[in-house]
């Protein structure tokens, strides 16, 4: 099969002769010979289809790479601003040496899926942080339960876990109604929390995460971070082990 470079010659050789011949006389191509050369490079493709999946592929590769040097330089910058958020719920171990982020929305299956593993993880392990990002992207429910969830943590913070423990096992919809009966059964003050989600710090919580979110492509949830990696979609349990264990060798 010809190689991307063979095409890529091939046209260089194609394109170069007129241009010689019209550098000489610093006149553009005339309609005519544009017409042949577009001619010729036509042929080519025609007969050689597989080159065009070819330097698909090869362009995909490059782009791939390009956006995960881009990813890992941003990463590096944003550390802090990912790890470090006074407004963001962190579960686990505070001061546990290594340090996991999950961005999530309280609606989504695969987070609903992930959430056991994720409690499993922390028990057994005992030495993470785990950092959680309210990150509601799937319609108005989610953003009214992050938006509670995010106000018990300003300032019921006793009560967050078993509410965010409440909202991912829930079966159905979430509903306002059934968000305040969620929250009512895990000992938060619901009267209360009406207000609280009214604080402004609440909306720059979700607001900071959303740019971070954006700054990293991150489009989806669950999203986890071990250090510099992001691992998207629900892994295995096996897999966040493999990672913190990474982490810890190469922190």
């Amino acid at each position: 099969m010809p190689s991307f470079k063979t095409l890529a010659a091939t046209l260089a050789i194609l394109t170069t002769l007129p241009l010689t011949a019209c550098a000489e006389e610093t006149q553009p191509l005339d309609p005519a010979q544009k017409q042949q050369m577009e001619q010729v490079v036509r042929e080519y493709l025609v007969n050689n289809p597989e080159v065009i999946i070819e330097a698909l592929e090869s362009y995909q590769k490059r782009e791939r790479e390009a956006a995960q040097v881009r990813q890992r330089d941003t990463m590096g910058a944003l550390q802090a601003d990912l790890k470090n958020n006074l407004n963001d719920p962190i579960i686990g171990n505070p001061d546990g040496d290594v340090t996991v982020v999950e961005f999530f929305d309280y609606r989504c299956g695969y987070c609903k899926r992930v959430f056991n593993d994720v409690q499993t993880l922390i028990k057994e392990d005992g030495n993470i942080r785990f950092v959680l990002k309210e990150f509601p992207i799937l319609g108005p429910d989610s953003v009214n339960a992050s938006r509670a969830a995010q106000a018990v943590w300003l300032h019921q913070k006793d009560k967050y876990l078993p509410f965010h423990t409440a909202m991912l096992t829930s079966k159905g919809e979430l509903s306002e109604a059934k968000i305040m009966e969620l929250a009512k059964d895990a000992g938060v003050d619901t009267a209360q929390l009406k207000e609280q989600m009214n604080d402004p710090l609440v909306e720059t919580a979700l607001s900071d995460t959303a740019r971070l979110a954006s700054a990293l492509d991150i489009t989806g949830t669950p999203a986890f971070i071990f250090g510099s990696q992001i691992q998207p979609g629900a892994i295995s349990l096996d897999m966040m082990k493999e990672l913190v264990g990474a982490l810890r060798a190469h922190p």
